[in-house]
């Protein structure tokens, strides 16, 4: 190779190199620009100036779950509330165990990141969220109705009792309740705001979605130390079918709910099945499966 061609050679490496490099800079460029759209500049929050990173909610269906808001809570504050509480229930479907209610007062401050509806997260995430949101939040507390419970009043009361149980229950009376779903089990003297969806869009009630959840899960837990045939701490007292099967061989134990129409499916001990009681108001509560 001639000294003319080798300069050639050289120098078109030297090309190859610069456009080599252009493309790793401008890689660096774009892969700043997406760190830096994970962050949110510091903002005044409830009087509390917070930075960090962005609130998403967990992907679900291949897009991703809006992160809760306080848009509720300041609106019922500019209309004259002063203090706010965030309720929501859990084993409204169960077959076993109580129905168990909390209530949550936040202090309108950025949430723990992630917060969002029990539901939507695995055990062991509402397990770190429920750690996380017990020392963040202003107060809260939990209100529980048994099986037996249940079955002499009926779902609606016995969600009224567990609900006023767990209001009466915080360090600070609250004036105004918002409640996920759209029936407000309630009622006077409570003012109330329903808001369906409310687990996933008001911080407060999201809160206490997962601090019910996780409270409720360990108390079924505890009973499946000792009933451990029915599987309660795999399926928190809802019809798994261990559960199912441990029924149809050994029975109801005594955290059954024995006015329950899965009764009729089971010929040996459809005898103890109780009356069901007609719910106290009007209109149908849908099951909360989570």
């Amino acid at each position: 190779m001639g000294p003319k061609a080798a300069a050639e050679t050289l120098a078109g490496r030297k090309v190859g190199a610069k456009k080599v490099a252009g493309k790793k800079a401008a890689a660096k460029k774009v892969a700043a620009k997406k760190v830096a759209g994970k962050t949110i500049a510091a903002k005044k929050v409830g009087g509390k100036k917070a930075a960090g990173k962005k609130v998403v909610g967990p992907r679900r269906g291949g897009g991703r779950i809006a992160a809760p808001t306080y848009d509720v809570e300041r609106e019922l504050i500019a209309r004259g509330a002063r203090v706010v509480a965030g309720v929501d229930e859990v084993g409204r479907g169960a077959w076993a165990g109580p129905v168990l209610v909390a209530a949550a007062i936040t202090d309108l401050s950025v949430p723990p990141a992630g917060l969002t509806d029990s539901k939507l997260l695995t055990a062991r995430r509402r397990e770190e969220l429920a750690a996380a949101v017990e020392p963040w939040v202003r107060a809260y507390a939990f209100g529980a109705a048994e099986p037996e419970e249940i079955d002499t009043l009926g779902m609606t009361a016995a969600l009224r009792l567990a609900a006023v149980r767990a209001l009466s229950a915080l360090p600070i009376r609250p004036d105004t309740i918002v409640l996920d779903g759209k029936h407000d089990f309630l009622g006077v003297p409570w003012a109330v705001r329903c808001v369906i969806k409310g687990d996933q869009s008001c911080v407060g009630v999201a809160a206490a979605s997962v601090l019910a959840k996780v409270r409720r899960d360990a108390m079924m837990a505890g009973l499946g130390e000792k009933y451990p045939e029915y599987g309660f701490a795999g399926n928190a007292g809802y019809p798994a079918p261990v559960h199912r099967a441990a029924l149809a061989e050994f029975g109801p134990t005594p955290h059954h709910r024995m006015s329950w129409a899965y009764w009729d499916d089971l010929p040996a001990w459809r005898h103890l099945k109780r009356p069901r009681v007609e719910p106290a108001v009007d209109g149908q509560l849908g099951l909360d499966l989570g």
